[in-house]
């Protein structure tokens, strides 16, 4: 079978905020509905960590042969953000790993890439994972208009549920939206620049090309998926000088969640492919310096896909921003008199290394001889003890390695601390029973005003703790059931 997509996933944050807050507060020009807001502890790195596990549900992780990370708001400048994703998901470590960065058509970039590594041979399997949190200066349409979210796609050349059937591609030199590595918000010029000589011309140069190329009509698509702009109209306009009809036209999920940057295209593809029939083609572009464009075919495999959380049902959970205050908060924007308490732990980089394997991808250990489970608690900062006696049976130093990171849990017991060092207080610790067995102590995130119980049912999600010496510490807290 030829190569192509062979499963999708995505992320959107719990959290929304409606667009009229930000015009309450500056005023400016208005703008419809809302965006999606990270949380404090989440970036363009545990979004990706969610959208991969969504898109990897019910497929073997060690079964994949790279993984390729595409965004524009690295946490990194020089350390390769790929391999930590790789190591958090437990994939091999013999296998291809790539950040794409630096262009609004990042993901795109690394699904062309992904599907030549395929087509070359030297892999079957490669996960692409493209994921934004963009930064805009307060008090501009940016801040309105950009949300924050992440999609990943599998590309192989095995149960292929869409397949690639053709591309196209143009480079293209404009400065219409930029940022350099001194800057902290993006930046843009004149709209009549951003819009009529680089989107509003580049992008449908990539789609006419591509149509020709392949000798294909507008009639022939049942979907068509590119990114819009700061202005939405506009994305109306170009499906209009392409002589698409509106009910081709996938919604680019502007009022819903924002413009996502690279990532933007990747989701909207994922919400199409949601809907998507067998035989159906889709159109699926990326504007950006340039511009990227595909042809996709929808087969029968698509029947055969499991579950995922996707695009509809992240868009259906979700819990509203009430002030700006909280949203200055969490992107640190605002300086916040520090707690009363000691100094945090500095990290062990030493002990990192040493326990990689605990700190991102959530390892504990199993008694061989009864079988009971136990995690190790190290809080996270490179001090973990290692487990050799059970705590059940007492045998000594017959463990074997137990992931706890896909087990669900229940609430053991919990406790609020409202005078803790945060971002979001009160800062919830909850202790945790694992189905199957294993007790760990976590962090709570995403709890908003939910009430806690014990007993009460919590999932696993990879966050950012903190950081030190310009290392971000991942770890894994507990949140409410999503979805």
């Amino acid at each position: 079978m030829a190569t192509g997509i062979t499963s999708y996933g995505a992320y959107i944050p719990l959290h929304r905020m409606s667009r009229e807050i930000f015009y309450k507060s500056w005023g400016g020009a208005k703008m419809a509905g809302e965006r999606s807001v990270c949380n404090f502890d989440e970036d363009s790195m545990t979004m990706a960590m969610e959208s991969a596990i969504d898109c990897l549900n019910g497929i073997d992780h060690k079964g994949i042969d790279g993984l390729f990370f595409a965004t524009t708001t690295a946490p990194y400048k020089e350390k390769l953000c790929a391999s930590l994703l790789a190591t958090a998901l437990d994939m091999r470590r013999d296998i291809r790993t790539l950040d794409i960065t630096g262009t609004l058509r990042a993901g795109t970039s690394a699904v062309a890439t992904a599907i030549d590594t395929v087509n070359a041979g030297p892999a079957t399997s490669m996960l692409v994972t493209c994921s934004e949190q963009r930064m805009a200066a307060p008090a501009g349409d940016f801040e309105m208009a950009l949300g924050d979210g992440a999609a990943a796609l599998l590309i192989g050349d095995k149960n292929v549920i869409a397949t690639i059937e053709g591309s196209y591609h143009i480079s293209d030199e404009f400065s219409g939206i930029w940022r350099s590595d001194q800057d902290e918000f993006i930046r843009a010029w004149e709209d009549r620049m951003i819009y009529d000589k680089g989107y509003s011309l580049i992008l449908p140069e990539a789609i006419k090309g591509l149509m020709k190329k392949y000798d294909a009509s507008a009639g022939d698509f049942a979907k068509v998926v590119y990114n819009t702009t700061l202005e939405a109209r506009r994305h109306g306009q170009v499906a209009k000088s392409l002589k698409f009809e509106p009910e081709q036209v996938q919604d680019p999920l502007f009022t819903t969640v924002g413009n996502t940057g690279s990532a933007q295209s990747l989701m909207i593809l994922v919400a199409a492919l949601e809907d998507a029939k067998p035989g159906d083609k889709i159109l699926w572009a990326s504007y950006g310096n340039g511009a990227d464009a595909f042809i996709l075919k929808v087969t029968e495999e698509i029947k055969k896909l499991g579950e995922r959380r996707g695009i509809k049902r992240h868009l259906e959970s979700k819990r509203m921003l009430e002030n700006y205050d909280r949203y200055l908060r969490w992107r640190k924007l605002v300086t916040l008199e520090r707690a009363r308490r000691s100094e945090q732990t500095p990290i062990s980089v030493a002990g990192l290394h040493r326990d990689v394997a605990v700190a991102l991808a959530l390892y504990g250990v199993k008694c061989k001889a009864c079988g009971t489970p136990q995690f190790s608690q190290g809080g996270s900062y490179g001090y973990f003890t290692p487990l050799r006696v059970c705590v059940d049976c007492q045998a000594v130093d017959q463990m074997e390695p137990y992931k706890f990171s896909d087990k669900s849990a229940k609430i053991f017991t919990y406790t609020e601390d409202s005078l803790a060092d945060s971002n979001d207080p009160p800062t919830t610790v909850n202790v945790v029973d694992f189905d199957g067995g294993g007790r760990g102590v976590f962090d709570m995130t995403d709890r908003g005003g939910k009430d806690l119980s014990v007993g009460m049912e919590v999932e696993m999600t990879f966050r950012k703790l903190f950081t030190d010496r310009g290392i971000h510490n991942y770890f894994w807290k507990t949140r409410p059931l999503r979805c």
